[in-house]
């Protein structure tokens, strides 16, 4: 993934550039409103935002995807 990132665990919650991004619980993304529910490996990608969220165990990486 390339351009800005966090990483976040569950029940927490940062920005990415201006969007606001969180782990709502165990396995529970948001982005900005939208939501995804993500399973250990997986990668999401939110397509209105152009945010790919990937889970590794407990920390959930949110990165902004050119």
């Amino acid at each position: 993934m390339s351009g800005e990132s966090v990483t976040l665990a569950p029940k927490h919650y940062g920005t990415l550039g201006v969007l606001h991004v969180g782990v709502t619980r165990e396995g529970f993304v948001t982005v900005a409103g939208d939501v995804a529910d993500i399973e250990d490996g997986q990668e999401v990608t939110f397509e209105r935002t152009g945010v790919k969220v990937r889970r590794s165990g407990s920390e959930y990486e949110f990165a902004k995807v050119a």
